[in-house]
């Protein structure tokens, strides 16, 4: 299904408390629209939490259970059990950010993948605790500069599409608001499974990356077209498909495009091409080789 086929009902109504040209907005958007109305969303501590609001201003048509930094997959995994128990069909989505799914929220959603708990979690990634200030997170990449890292981060981003597909999960896969078309159909091959499935959205975040309120998409197509946030799905751990052929850009032009890179030096800028190209040599073996590792195991 793409974006333009997808029902006209909206399920995140105008007028949230998201910033100007904020991309976890329009992603959220299109990730209801997409999930449809029978869905129940657990949101911990995040943008999306603030985007969602208190009642009786709760900008979501669909019902929010909103739960601690930690627990996110674990109150999915209630919440989906007890559904199955009451015999209703009804989707269980996660929606957190980067901090709550990289860092804190972790070991839960580790847990629940190693059950094979029967939720689809989306990661909103923009790179920060960015309704906090914008500190670093382990999804901060490196040389990215921060409130807490104010130099550039030391250390390379964490790679929680790899570590997701190295549970085995049913699905796994990277998406962006830019592509709106392929992020659509990534949520319909969710919905499609059962088990849990995961799906990590790259969203610029205007203040945090210093950016003009109109320029996140412009921004994310670049990290597409340079290859540094290829799109792709992972089935079963296994077998790898590159859902976009980038355009293979310069990674410069995605660096240059905002503030927080603006102190890199050229030999900062070399190390981040080396290191892109190193990561999309990867990716393409592990799509040549991976499928022929083994079946699944899985008993049901």
């Amino acid at each position: 299904m793409s974006i333009l086929a997808a029902p006209e009902t909206e399920l995140l109504s105008p007028g949230h408390a998201s910033c100007p040209g904020c991309a976890v907005a329009l992603a959220v958007r299109f990730v209801l629209k997409a999930l449809g109305p029978q869905t129940v969303v657990v949101i911990p501590p995040s943008c999306i939490a603030v985007m969602a609001g208190p009642l009786p201003l709760a900008s979501m048509r669909v019902p929010v259970f909103q739960t601690a930094f930690e627990t996110t997959a674990a109150a999915a995994s209630g919440l989906a059990r007890a559904f199955r128990a009451r015999g209703e069909e009804v989707i269980v989505a996660c929606l957190a950010g980067d901090g709550g799914t990289h860092d804190i929220g972790l070991q839960a959603l580790s847990g629940a993948a190693e059950r094979n708990e029967d939720f689809i979690y989306f990661c909103f990634d923009n790179e920060g605790y960015q309704n906090t200030g914008n500190q670093k997170s382990s999804a901060t990449p490196w040389g990215a500069r921060t409130t807490s890292t104010p130099r550039g981060k030391s250390t390379r981003k964490k790679d929680i599409v790899q570590i997701m597909a190295a549970h085995r999960i049913p699905y796994a896969a990277t998406a962006c608001p830019a592509y709106p078309d392929d992020l659509v159909a990534k949520v319909e091959r969710a919905k499609g499974l059962r088990g849990t499935r995961f799906i990590e959205l790259l969203c610029p975040c205007v203040p945090g990356w210093g950016i003009g309120d109109d320029a996140s998409l412009r921004v994310v197509r670049l990290a597409v077209e340079s290859k540094l946030f290829p799109l792709y799905e992972v089935e079963d751990g296994l077998r790898y498909r590159i859902t976009r052929e980038p355009a293979g850009l310069p990674v410069r032009e995605y660096l240059s495009a905002q503030s927080r890179y603006r102190h890199l030096t050229e030999e900062g800028v070399s190390q981040i091409q080396e290191a892109v190209d190193l990561e999309w040599a990867r990716l393409l073996d592990a799509g040549t080789h991976a499928g022929g590792v083994g079946a699944p195991l899985r008993l049901s």
